[in-house]
């Protein structure tokens, strides 16, 4: 169990010790991955910028995710019984809503320019994963120097499907009992949209 998402932070940031001061950029997933990734940013004295990926939900159970999309790369599981214009529909609406939450955390800031650097995608744990991989498949495009995923929890199931994806896998529980990621922290409180732009603005003060 850990406590909350900054002993979290603070544990994750002493696996990553290793890149402090380096060239290299934190890249949370809001909205539970920002309080950890400030704080990674900060020990490690790095910038932190955000990635926005959203799940696809199954159309009669929209917490089942049939894949995820990004603002330009998608995961779609295969289930033939759901209709593609469905997808399709929902491609467009999610890419929407991405680009209007990129504008709510980020104002006019540029996003960081990450071709050549490492890149840490930080979250608060890993439930199916789509809307991870989806971030890093969008992130490859963009021609990283190595793609690190850090997040305190995931299913020991998952792991090799991460360190096939990534060029390095950082964890702190892998449960071969997983049920959700709120299982495993003691306070697990919603992160709202205000406390994700005010760590955005204290992390990096001159963007």
């Amino acid at each position: 169990m850990l406590k909350n998402r900054i002993e979290a932070g603070i544990l994750l940031s002493e696996r990553l010790k290793k890149y402090r001061n380096t060239n290299s950029v934190v890249l949370a997933i809001p909205r539970g991955g920002v309080p950890i990734g400030a704080i990674i940013a900060k020990n490690l004295q790095l910038q932190l910028d955000i990635v926005l990926s959203k799940k696809i939900g199954h159309p009669q159970n929209k917490e089942f995710a049939i894949g995820a999309v990004s603002m330009d790369a998608m995961i779609i599981d295969k289930y033939s019984e759901i209709p593609t214009a469905y997808i399709d529909e929902e491609i467009i609406r999610l890419r929407k809503l991405l680009q209007e939450k990129y504008k709510l955390y980020m104002h006019q800031r540029k996003p960081i320019d990450i071709k050549g650097k490492n890149i840490i995608i930080v979250d608060d744990g890993i439930a199916t994963g789509n809307t991870l991989l989806v971030s890093i498949a969008m992130l490859r495009k963009k021609q990283p120097a190595k793609i690190i995923v850090a997040v305190p929890i995931l299913p020991y199931e998952a792991i090799q499907t991460f360190e096939e994806n990534t060029d390095e896998l950082i964890y702190l529980i892998a449960s071969k009992n997983f049920r959700a990621v709120g299982h495993f922290y003691e306070e697990f409180n919603p992160v709202e949209d205000p406390e994700v732009i005010q760590l955005l603005l204290n992390t990096n003060p001159n963007q």
